[in-house]
């Protein structure tokens, strides 16, 4: 399905709001949610011209996501004067009316900065226009947490809202590099995302069992294919060191081609990171290692392919076994004859 960008149109409604701003300022996982919260935005403001306010790390899919006209990618200046500018630049556009998708304290100073006269405001805001104040805000999924705040700004959401990524091949009419073989990968494949060595031990699955499940599935005739970021190099090398039958692409792919290789990808195995949420996003079907310690409903990804949680208080504790199971249960990985 291809998403196309409405251009901005003259709208014969007063009061219907013709400049909007979205802010999101987090990363791609916080970012992904977003954007099933921004394609319900652009559905109720056709015609309007709609900037999304973000940062540089998700600038690049930003620019390419359908739902906004103009992305500007410095809302998280660190120096005050920068930040008495990117308000006085909110206040001269004369927005009619701001999403606050963030909804942090940062967010919250934007809009005090705006007084005595604020545009019109969707977000958890005393003073707001259209405030998001739910006392159980802070324990809902990013999705739930969304939906309820459109809902409250009277933004209509047509089912639950779902994150979405399908648009990125056809918006940017898949060349070869958003194809598997691109990377030498060919015939089906599982992508595995550890968390690095450094994180908390709670919240990863060892080495070694990200090592022994590649093994598995190679055997079985699935290339497994490692993705991540710079603090994953040396679970991406010493899987493929271990299993050279395995892809190393940890840090190689650009978003895009991420997103991709997702969206083809027979399965997802990894931990609590964001490349499983943006998997999810994608479309691909998820297995999630989760910590029962750390919140599991909240922080478990969404994605129409389907996501499976394997949770314990710490993640190391989860047999290779019961995940093998499940691969072999959603007929992904066939046992060797002389298993």
């Amino acid at each position: 399905m291809v998403w196309r960008k409405q251009s901005a149109v003259a709208d014969n409604e007063t009061n219907a709001p013709k400049r909007v701003l979205v802010i999101q300022l987090g990363g791609l996982a916080e970012f992904a949610y977003a954007l099933a919260a921004a394609k319900c935005i652009r559905e109720a403001h056709v015609g309007a011209r709609i900037t999304l306010l973000t940062t540089e790390v998700t600038r690049e899919l930003a620019e390419k996501a359908p739902f906004f006209d103009t992305v500007e990618a410095d809302g998280k200046p660190k120096e005050p004067q920068a930040i008495t500018k990117l308000i006085a630049r909110i206040r001269a556009a004369k927005y009619d009316m701001i999403y606050d998708l963030e909804g942090s304290n940062r967010t919250s100073n934007y809009f005090q900065g705006l007084r005595p006269w604020p545009p019109s405001w969707s977000g958890p805001t005393q003073g707001a226009s259209h405030p998001f104040i739910d006392p159980d805000r802070a324990h809902l999924h990013p999705l739930d947490r969304l939906e309820r705040q459109l809902r409250s700004a009277g933004v209509a959401v047509n089912g639950p809202l779902m994150s979405d990524l399908s648009w990125v091949r056809g918006m940017l009419r898949d060349p070869p590099r958003l194809q598997p073989d691109y990377f030498g990968i060919r015939g089906p494949y599982i992508v595995l995302t550890p968390r690095g060595s450094s994180a908390e031990p709670t919240r990863r699955w060892p080495e070694a069992k990200y090592i022994e499940v590649a093994r598995r599935a190679a055997q079985a005739g699935v290339t497994p294919v490692i993705l991540g970021g710079e603090t994953e190099r040396p679970v991406g090398a010493a899987v493929a060191k271990a299993e050279p039958r395995a892809k190393n692409l940890v840090m190689r792919p650009d978003v895009f081609q991420t997103v991709t290789l997702f969206e083809r990808a027979s399965f997802v195995v990894g931990d609590d990171v964001d490349l499983m949420h943006l998997a999810a996003a994608a479309g691909a079907p998820c297995l999630a290692l989760l910590s029962a310690l750390h919140q599991p409903e909240r922080s478990a990804p969404r994605g129409r392919g389907g996501v499976i949680l394997f949770t314990a208080a710490v993640v190391a504790d989860l047999p290779v076994e019961q995940v093998e199971r499940q691969l072999r249960n959603c007929g992904i990985i066939v046992r060797a004859a002389t298993a």
